[in-house]
């Protein structure tokens, strides 16, 4: 199953692309009259991006790519599903807004590209599709120029143990091997007429830092937050602008973090 990860990933990720596209939760149709689709976590973080080199890692249709190019970046962003890529660039075009797009496996991205950046970024639902994170460091390592910098920004591990509607514990914190499981609709459309399997990973955050100091970044922030600024979980409950908590939980747990590193 794990030598078939790719395949499987991409078909769920063609699937859910076209969904996505259309739904209110990523407000295609505003987004294209401008503004961002960063959220306040990252964009804290960011930085003054204008004639910064930007290599952005699992990029989806690549809103967020755009974002980081309205912020003055020259913008290069990878994504393993073709289907995505394909809306992606149709989407760069409709915002008049100059972006290179890659589609394929990350793993595999120095294969497609040589060249060097001042920032490397992923965010949000990224490290839990990839199965190695000692081989995803050394591809951030790989891409960043000396004294480029990486954010990483996450939902949080432990939110990855509990069940869906967040009652009980039903998965390891710790990476134990592959989880395989089938899922109907999508986190904008739990409705949505798909039903695919997926392959996942679960990483606690000793293996995120530990991969990327064994990769030779220098790691300058980590922070914890107790909300999620996206609404893509159950039983979640609003508790500030584009902040959304389990609503039974409260702030009891953490739902996203943010980590910093240095390339020295």
């Amino acid at each position: 199953m794990e030598n078939n990860y790719l395949h499987i990933n991409k078909k769920l990720w063609n699937a859910r692309t076209a969904i996505h596209f259309k739904s209110e939760f990523y407000g295609v149709n505003e987004f294209r009259k401008g503004g961002t689709s960063l959220k306040r976590i990252e964009l804290e973080r960011l930085g003054d991006l204008s004639g910064k080199k930007v290599l952005h890692l699992q990029c989806h249709f690549g809103q967020d790519s755009i974002s980081l190019a309205r912020m003055g970046a020259k913008v290069t962003a990878v994504d393993l599903s073709d289907e995505a890529i394909r809306k992606a660039n149709e989407l760069a075009k409709d915002c008049g807004v100059d972006v290179e797009f890659i589609c394929c496996d990350l793993y595999q991205l120095p294969d497609h590209l040589q060249d060097e950046f001042d920032l490397v970024f992923t965010s949000y639902g990224v490290i839990g599709w990839l199965p190695d994170l000692n081989r995803w460091a050394a591809v951030v390592a790989r891409f960043l120029k000396q004294g480029g910098r990486f954010l990483l920004v996450e939902f949080h591990p432990l939110i990855w143990i509990f069940d869906s509607k967040f009652t009980h514990i039903q998965y390891n914190y710790f990476n134990t091997g592959p989880i395989v499981e089938t899922e109907q609709g999508t986190y904008t459309d739990r409705g949505a007429p798909i039903e695919l399997e997926y392959v996942g990973w679960n990483h606690p955050t000793s293996d995120v830092i530990t991969s990327l100091l064994k990769n030779g970044l220098t790691i300058t922030a980590f922070e914890e937050f107790d909300y999620s600024p996206y609404n893509c979980f159950d039983k979640t409950v609003a508790c500030g602008e584009s902040m959304f908590r389990i609503e039974h939980l409260g702030d009891k747990i953490p739902m996203t973090f943010a980590l910093s590193a240095l390339k020295s």
